[in-house]
């Protein structure tokens, strides 16, 4: 429970059908910026979600897995950074965190399974456990739940997949959760206060503060930068040059410490390889198979071709792709159905 309107709605619906709910509360992270809590596990959250369970007459538990998160989903934030490309914090946490170390904790407890607020649903056939898309298509996070397999899956709740956040907030409303009713997405990492990425790894790793080069697609210096973390591909503003004309990043070559920009045009690819796989039914489709690839969250299917390579897969796109990331995840569907995805490690 972080005290927001997604986790406190699916313990009272739980409640509502009958099930014994307790409510566990994470704590996440202790590096602070300016040494504020904040997120979805500060002091702020955590009253929040205490006064829902209270309310509600569940047990109520704080959890502090800060170390494994730091462990896990900060020090690889970092890295990725560090290796020029763009992480998915979200789905690292997903990954070892909620589905991961927070199994353990409902181990601990004597807990069947572990709810979340997540809009996504499952669904299980003979041949085991499907991860769905959520009805409402404007919230829906299958993209961030890709790694969940059977064993997960088998134990996960989604009570709130088949619901729009409209629907959410008025079932906050009826179980008179009104100021959490009110309160806005956060469309933020949980870590990094007010979205400030750049000023989060100035803090914390401030070696990455480096001034380099700044090179046009022939390798002609247009200007320079002080840190090639500060950028992602695809990304036009905030450049800090002048050409006449619009650029955007089109590759982080952080070994050579240089940022290479170029024009709109420049931007697309055929496709990309990808590391990191899981698959929700435990092994991909057999040989070369044809599925949509996603490669950004808010992202729209595009249809590929996959190859899978033992822990590697080749993706090639039917229409070349626009700002494909590195360390993103590309997730691969088939219609509403997750199949799996993996971390882009190369645009090709």
């Amino acid at each position: 429970m972080s005290g927001g309107v997604d986790s406190s709605v699916t313990a009272a619906l739980l409640l509502e059908q009958g099930y014994e709910v307790v409510g566990s509360h994470m704590k996440l992270v202790h590096l602070t910026m300016g040494g504020t809590d904040h997120g979805c596990c500060g002091p702020n959250a955590r009253r929040d979600a205490e006064f829902v369970a209270s309310q509600l007459g569940i047990d109520f538990h704080i959890h502090d897995v800060s170390e494994r998160f730091e462990e896990t989903v900060i020090d690889d934030f970092f890295a990725e950074h560090a290796a020029g490309r763009t992480p998915n914090p979200c789905a690292r946490c997903n990954e070892h965190i909620k589905f991961g170390e927070f199994m353990k904790v409902a181990d601990d407890l004597g807990c069947d399974a572990v709810a979340t607020g997540h809009y996504a649903r499952k669904e299980l056939r003979d041949d085991g456990w499907h991860l769905l898309k959520a009805a409402d298509a404007a919230k829906d996070q299958s993209y961030v739940l890709h790694m969940l397999g059977q064993g997960q899956l088998a134990r996960a709740m989604f009570p709130l997949g088949g619901m729009t956040k409209d629907q959410t907030r008025r079932e906050a409303r009826r179980f008179g959760f009104l100021e959490i009713a009110a309160k806005r997405d956060s469309q933020e990492v949980c870590f990094i206060p007010d979205d400030d990425h750049v000023g989060f790894i100035e803090e914390f790793v401030p070696k990455m503060v480096r001034e380099g080069e700044m090179v046009n697609a022939s390798g002609s210096v247009v200007g320079t930068h002080s840190g090639a973390f500060r950028y992602t591909v695809g990304q036009r503003r905030g450049l800090g040059i002048s050409t006449g004309k619009p650029n955007y990043v089109l590759e982080i070559d952080q070994g050579a410490n240089r940022v290479i920009v170029g024009p709109q045009e420049l931007l697309s690819r055929k496709g990309l390889v990808a590391d990191r796989l899981a698959w929700v039914a435990a092994e991909p489709p057999s040989g070369p198979f044809e599925a949509e690839a996603r490669i950004r969250y808010k992202g729209e299917d595009a249809a590929a071709v996959i190859e899978v390579h033992g822990d590697t897969a080749r993706v090639e796109f039917r229409v070349p792709q626009r700002a494909v990331a590195p360390g993103q995840s590309v997730v691969f569907y088939r219609g509403e159905e997750v199949l799996g995805g993996g971390r882009i490690v190369e645009a090709v």
